[in-house]
């Protein structure tokens, strides 16, 4: 194990040494400090606070990322290219040895970096609010909507297949399925139009309103607060861009019945923007003992356009289960997981191509798991031939791929969401003892393979 530790050692500082690294921790160093001056989000504490937050931890990740792919390539092909292997190799260290080496020592600078980058993106963000002009109603606001970690309720898909069965075959009988989805597969036919039976249960026309209700609520403190977090679309832009809404939170069965209710029920009459999040607070006593709790939706005639909650983000309850620094410390864990994967990525590439295309695999890799979502997404926009060819060739690619925007931990920071441990120790698992090891161990066996000098004589 020592001699594992003596490579990494050298590796460390071959990495030190590398401009690039100098490059990449300067720019950090200045404009994380740079945003958090600049940044203005919708203009208050708390916004400013999300934009930096945001922005911070996208941009060490990022650049981390990147340095973890230059540095590791670089220090094992030029290795190869420089002999300094032949040197090293003729010592008492075997081959794995020296590429685990490699990764460990990697691995010690990404986890210094981000420990200390980290550290300047809490400071900020914690301290921000001193030096932001942050009033007292703003100090309530953040440590309810950012200084937390929430958990969130969403309303429960209802199953609409059969109706758009029924739709799809209604298009078929007035042969209208070619004017709308020429060329389109049945599959991707059903999976739109059950996208907009979806929305249809989650629009609500002028003077109507929606219901949603939720089994199984229990906070941890029943004093506590409860946010409804919504997003609305309409069917015709207002003059102003806002729709009057009222709303109804709490046990609302008895009322259906003409009887009176055993907890308190929240009213509130709201004017919101459109394709805006917006929240509200509500006491965690609305909240039957029986864990019922019902949010009631009233779209006011004066809108005079159908209300459309969207399907990802336009509804939700959130309550408190969590702390924002623990939730801080789940976030950075979560960048440490993708980094533990570009370092065996790294590895597997240099083990047997050149720096530049090593480089480039990585990168190639690197931003297909980054945008790998519209990736998977825009497969269904093809024609029906290419469709099947891409099913069964590139679509299984990037699924095999670690999917890095699924596991992004920014939104959850920006949101006040909760990242729950098993949500870290199952990406651990999956990237990092699936896809990570499964990489080192196949750069190990072709390094291992690999003729690294010829003898002369």
């Amino acid at each position: 194990m020592h001699r594992v530790l003596a490579v990494a050692a050298n590796t460390v500082k071959q990495i030190l040494r590398m401009k690039i690294a100098v490059v990449f921790v300067l720019l950090l160093l200045v404009l994380l400090p740079a945003m958090a001056y600049s940044a203005t989000g919708d203009g208050t504490v708390k916004g400013r606070l999300q934009t930096f937050i945001s922005y911070g931890m996208s941009l060490v990740g990022l650049l981390l990322a990147l340095l973890t792919l230059f540095g590791v390539t670089y220090s094992v092909t030029s290795d190869l290219v420089h002999r300094q292997v032949d040197m090293i190799l003729t010592k008492p260290i075997r081959r794995h040895e020296f590429l685990l080496g490699k990764f460990l020592g990697v691995l010690f600078v990404d986890a210094a970096l981000l420990v200390g980058l980290s550290a300047i993106v809490f400071g900020v963000t914690v301290y921000g609010p001193r030096f932001m002009g942050a009033t007292e109603r703003d100090r309530v606001q953040l440590a309810n909507e950012f200084f937390t970690a929430r958990k969130g309720l969403r309303p429960k898909e209802v199953d609409v297949s059969q109706e758009a069965e029924q739709e799809y075959q209604k298009l078929v009988k007035n042969r209208e399925l070619d004017q709308y989805f020429e060329g389109v597969p049945k599959r991707i036919v059903m999976a739109r139009l059950i996208q907009q039976k979806r929305l249809e249960k989650r629009a609500a026309a002028a003077g109507r309103d929606l219901v949603w209700e939720f089994d199984g609520v229990h906070l941890a403190d029943p004093n506590g607060s409860l946010f409804v977090r919504f997003k609305v679309d309409v069917s015709v832009n207002p003059q102003d861009l806002q729709v009057y809404s009222k709303w109804m939170i709490g046990d609302l069965r008895p009322l259906r019945s003409g009887g009176q209710p055993q907890t308190p029920i929240y009213r509130a009459e709201r004017k919101d923007q459109i394709r805006t999040a917006r929240e509200f607070e509500v006491s965690g006593q609305v909240v039957a003992r029986d864990g019922y709790l019902a949010v009631g939706f009233f779209n006011d005639p004066a809108n005079n356009t159908v209300v459309i909650f969207p399907i990802e983000d336009g509804f939700e309850v959130l309550y408190k289960a969590g702390a924002f620094e623990a939730n801080f410390l789940r976030a950075v864990a979560l960048i440490f997981v993708k980094l533990v994967f570009m370092a065996a990525l790294g590895i597997f590439a240099g083990s047997f191509l050149s720096f530049p295309v090593a480089v480039l695999l990585c990168l190639v890799v690197f931003l297909t798991g980054t945008v790998s979502g519209f990736v998977l997404e825009s497969f269904g926009y093809l024609g029906s031939q290419l469709s099947v060819v891409y099913e069964y060739s590139l679509k299984l690619l990037v699924q095999v791929l670690p999917q890095f925007d699924q596991i992004s931990p920014t939104g959850f920071l920006v949101a006040g969401r909760l990242i729950p441990w098993s949500m870290v120790a199952w990406t651990g698992v999956a990237i990092v003892g699936l896809k990570a090891i499964l990489l080192l161990g196949v750069g190990l066996w072709v390094f291992r393979s690999r003729e690294i000098a010829r003898a002369s004589v």
